[in-house]
């Protein structure tokens, strides 16, 4: 962190998965800290730093996201806060739009108008179907790649600086989320068969740690006001791995052979079968936690 800076961060999305660990090692660094928060918000995973950060409810509105920026006073900002669906129904349509497109330009707007000139925000590598530049593999895709679409205008039309770090599958110890390695614990648990895709589709996994790391080197590195900067980078493991093998790795590091119904389910529409990756990795960062050693950590934690 520069010292010679201001050090107040305010951050969306402080009570997910990331986010929470991220607030963690800010708190660590001794950043001040600000969470801006919903009141129906589960504070749980901010346990252990809550007593360190300082909590902002916001209600939805424009006022109230002023509001909270106004009090957090920040030198910087992180917006990590979104709804991820795979695949959205009709009743979707609404969430997805007030908390990815809406809540974030509120946010942006409220930054701007606090004289916050530094922003990371968070995209998805499924923003690039089939390696396209812009192809969205689902709704929610689409509405990530309108945030940064309207992100440009703020950049353009305002001195503020902004990178979106693209993000891959993440995981880690801890991790509350019920995706693939919650479901393979649950059945080497019960037992009971696992209905699976063909498993032929690639997965790009990064640990939770890695993650946070380039969180951080690109929050250094944004404070030199005379570095160039992309306007976007990949936070990828580079080595995408398919899911059958992925779970055969799984199965050799808990020594357990798992009952999977390989083909029990169909690829989803516009599955990803490849990763995307043309995107530059953000400048000084390597993922550092191999597979199998996250597996372990995740497994270890319990």
């Amino acid at each position: 962190m520069n010292n010679a800076l201001s050090n107040s961060i305010v951050l969306t999305g402080a009570t997910g998965f990331i986010g929470s660990r991220l607030v963690a090692r800010l708190v660590q660094l001794g950043w001040e800290v600000h969470a801006v928060v919903r009141p129906s918000s589960n504070m749980a995973e901010l346990t252990p730093v809550l007593d360190r950060v300082a909590v902002h409810q916001y209600d939805g509105t424009m006022g109230s996201m002023l509001e909270c920026v106004r009090s957090a006073r920040p030198h910087v900002a992180i917006h990590l806060a979104s709804l991820f669906l795979a695949q959205h129904q009709v009743a979707d349509i609404d969430p997805l739009i007030r908390s990815n497109v809406l809540l974030g330009t509120q946010f942006v707007e409220a930054l701007s108008n606090c004289g916050c000139k530094r922003l990371i925000n968070v995209g998805t590598s499924w923003q690039h179907y089939e390696n396209r530049d812009f192809d969205p593999v689902c709704l929610y895709a689409a509405t990530k790649q309108a945030f940064e679409m309207i992100l440009r205008y703020y950049t353009s039309a305002t001195s503020m600086k902004t990178v979106t770090l693209k993000l891959f599958d993440t995981y880690g110890p801890g991790d509350p989320r019920k995706k693939l390695f919650y479901l393979l614990r649950q059945c080497r648990k019960n037992g009971q068969p696992l209905s699976m895709s063909p498993g032929g589709q690639l997965v790009d996994l990064v640990y939770v740690d890695d993650v946070v790391e380039a969180f951080l080197l690109v929050l250094e590195q944004l404070n030199n006001d005379n570095r160039v900067w992309e306007p976007s980078y990949a936070v990828s493991s580079g080595r995408p791995i398919a899911l059958k093998e992925l779970v055969g790795v799984y199965e050799r590091v808990v020594s357990c052979k798992l009952p999977i119904t390989w083909g029990g389910r169909s690829y989803r529409p516009r599955e990803v079968m490849a990763p995307w990756n043309t995107g530059k990795s953000v400048p000084g960062w390597t993922p550092k936690v191999s597979l199998e050693e996250g597996i372990r950590r995740v497994e270890e934690a319990g």
